[in-house]
């Protein structure tokens, strides 16, 4: 039986999850939640998950939720070997420190300025914000000047995740064209197979949507 995946497509945590499936290879049957709607806070879905967030997935009884233990165990449990999350001590401390980076910092950066534009009405970014979000995208460069991957020297599931994210802050109108490193590194990530048919339609929806809400190149540097 497929995976079933409650999803958002203009949620990047939850483009996460289903590039995360498309990438390893696993069947899904998606599920709409509607944020905007209100969808998941409906009494049917808390009882699922009581955070009431997507993505949540349900493999037949085993309910997860948070796009990092989503990914990380569609490679565990279905994965053709374990180069997407290497087993090895050091190699997956690595990765798992680059995913932590995306929650962390460049997922909480990102969130400072959609939340109160989506959520809170506002009109404007304030210059400290914006300049944080930046510094989130400079450290990534820095990441990838090694090898062009961000954790080790081959594509991994932090990969996955900080792509789906770093598009997503290239499409709300955040400028990278000061950071080649991760230009380049986009561009091949959106040739991974299955990434682009997880993440393109909803990067675009997250990106108008917020874009639609500020003047036109307020998130330029």
């Amino acid at each position: 039986m497929p995976v079933t995946l409650y999803h958002f497509p203009a949620s990047p945590p939850s483009r996460i999850a289903l590039a995360a499936a498309k990438v390893v290879g696993v069947d899904v049957d998606v599920k709409i939640v509607n944020l905007f709607a209100g969808e998941h806070l409906k009494e049917e879905f808390v009882k699922i998950n009581p955070q009431h967030t997507v993505p949540t997935i349900d493999d037949n009884g085993f309910i997860l939720w948070d796009s990092h233990a989503i990914a990380t165990y569609f490679v565990s449990q279905y994965g053709k070997d374990d180069s997407l999350y290497p087993k090895e001590a050091k190699q997956k401390a690595l990765v798992d420190q680059r995913l932590f980076f995306e929650a962390g910092t460049m997922s909480s950066r990102m969130r400072d300025i959609v939340y109160p534009v989506l959520f809170l009405g506002k009109t404007s970014v304030e210059d400290s914000v914006k300049a944080s979000a930046y510094e989130a995208i400079g450290f990534l460069e820095k990441f990838l000047e090694p090898s062009g991957w961000v954790a080790g020297d081959h594509l991994t599931i932090a990969d996955v995740a900080c792509a789906v994210t770093a598009t997503s802050m290239q499409a709300m109108g955040l400028d990278f064209s000061g950071y080649p490193n991760t230009q380049d590194w986009m561009e091949r990530c959106k040739k991974i197979p299955g990434f682009q048919e997880a993440n393109e339609e909803g990067v675009t929806l997250f990106g108008e949507k917020v874009r639609s809400q500020l003047p036109p190149n307020h998130l330029a540097p």
